[in-house]
Parts: C-alpha cells; structure tokens; sequence
C-alpha cells in the first residue's frame, strides 16, 4: 500500500513539473545597463537575453572592404545623430566581415548609445514585441540578423517584411534592421522561376515567384555585396593578424597560409584569421 502511494505521489509530482513548464513565466526585467542582447524563448515567453561580454572587433581589423565599410559607418553615424538612415543588408562571399562589421560598429559606437539585438531568423516573428520593449528608449538599437536565409516554403520573412515596410504601427525612430546574408535575394532562386518569365513584344516580365523572392532584399534602403578575396589580400590579411599576435609574416609563414587554404578550401578573411591564431599558437608553443 505504502509502495502505491509513494508512485502516485511521484507521479503527481512530475505531472505539476510538466505543468510549470507550460505556465507563462513572469517576465525578468531588462538589465539596461550592458550594450547588447539576445532574444531568445524560454517557456513560450520572449525576453531580451543580456550578452556580458559582447565580441570586441575593431573596424580597422576589417579590411579590403573599405567601400563596403564607408558607407555602413555612414549610416550608422546618421541614425546615431538622429538624422534619416536605411536599415541595411550585406550580402556575398563568407567569412569577408559582413557580420564582422556589425559587431564592430557597437565596439566603435557604443559609448554614442549604440545598442545591438541579435535575433534569429525563426524569432523574427517577435519583432513586434522586441519593438515594443525598446520604443521610447534614449539608446539607439540595431536589430542583428546572421546569415539570414529563407527557404521557398518558409512563411517568417512576413513579420521581416511588416517591419521593413512598417504597418499601421510606424516602426520606432531608434531602431534599425541589419542582416547578412549569402544569398543575394535571401531565398533559394530555381530554374522553374525562371521558366515561369513572360515575354512580350520584347518586354521581359518576371515571374511571380521571382518577384516574390527579390521583394524583401529590395525593402533594405541599404544593400551591399561582399567578394570573395583573390590570395594577395588573403595573404596581407593574414599577416595583419599575425602583427597583432607579435609573429613576423616572414616567408615560412606565408607558405604555411598558403597551405592553410587547402584545408578550408576557400581564402577569406575569416580562414586568415584562423590560420593566424593556429600558426601563432604553434610557434610560440615550439619556443
């Protein structure tokens, strides 16, 4: 009998646990001192994650994208004076500092209110209430999107599209919208799309599904392509990030990067800045 009630009770007792679980969970306040977050879902309820130790890059790290770089600087500096300014797509190669630049941009002006959000691409549809949390607020916010992509069957980039667009709830003046991507039109372009354009008199007219598919990018004021390196900058980036460790680039080093690519299969900024932590590391553990 005591055995009996002992498995009811823990059977009580895990079904009150899994019943927390679905219980709305009382929304922690904001911790408005740091200078960037994450929006991230725990228990069905959204809140804005603190990120204590934000990563520190340096706009001068981020190099042979001076163009690129300008005219994001640019943008930034007229929303942070108030002044009218895009939200801002960057587009292209990986690892040529596209999400690199955003980071940098809350290392070069965070101290001028500067505040960053990363949130992910399957909690877009909480834009609205990430809005709302930070509308009236003195800070100037950057909403950060990574690598964003949409599949042709996926329904999120609607609550994107409100946003960019606005609604009949006019999007706060101290938030903008940046997002990378390695898709230029954020979504898978098929061969069918392209079937599907009409020819008239010599007038070319896409397909829907094309129109569909390059209508978002299009609602970013600011859009910017990223290449691919050729192995001279490559190389010069390498050797800049083996000066910040103390390494001379000296011509052991410069075949070791070489080498370095045919493992990764691709030069970028971001496989030289691997190569020179891997090369730094190695050498200074030899001496």
């Amino acid at each position: 009998m005591t055995s009996q009630i002992d498995r009811l009770i823990s059977r009580a007792e895990n079904l009150i646990t899994k019943l927390e679980t679905l219980l709305p969970t009382k929304a922690q306040p904001v911790d408005w001192d740091v200078t960037a977050w994450r929006w991230v879902m725990l228990n069905r309820k959204g809140a804005l994650q603190t990120i204590v130790h934000p990563h520190q890059i340096r706009l001068e790290n981020i190099q042979f994208v001076d163009k690129q770089k300008e005219e994001v600087v640019r943008n930034t500096r007229q929303f942070l004076q108030g002044l009218t300014a895009n939200n801002v797509l960057l587009t292209g190669a990986r690892g040529t500092g596209k999400s690199s630049l955003i980071k940098a941009l809350l290392t070069e002006f965070s101290e001028q209110g500067l505040r960053l959000v990363e949130v992910e691409k399957h909690d877009l549809v909480n834009l609205p209430e990430i809005l709302s949390l930070i509308r009236g607020r003195q800070e100037k916010f950057i909403i950060f999107c990574d690598d964003l992509t949409f599949e042709a069957n996926d329904t999120a980039y609607k609550a994107l599209k409100v946003v960019l667009d606005g609604s009949l709830t006019n999007t706060s003046e101290n938030v903008l919208i940046y997002a990378t991507s390695n898709r230029k039109h954020l979504m898978p372009e098929f061969m069918a799309d392209n079937l599907a354009t009409a020819h008239w008199d010599g007038e070319i007219r896409p397909s829907d599904a094309i129109e569909e598919k390059t209508a978002l990018a299009e609602r970013f004021g600011l859009w910017l392509s990223f290449h691919a390196f050729d192995q001279g900058q490559y190389l010069d980036i390498a050797a800049h990030w083996l000066k910040t460790f103390d390494v001379a680039f000296d011509a052991d080093a410069r075949q070791a990067a070489l080498q370095f690519t045919h493992t990764r299969g691709a030069r970028s900024g971001r496989v030289a800045y691997q190569f020179a932590r891997d090369y730094a590391g190695k050498l200074k553990l030899h001496e």
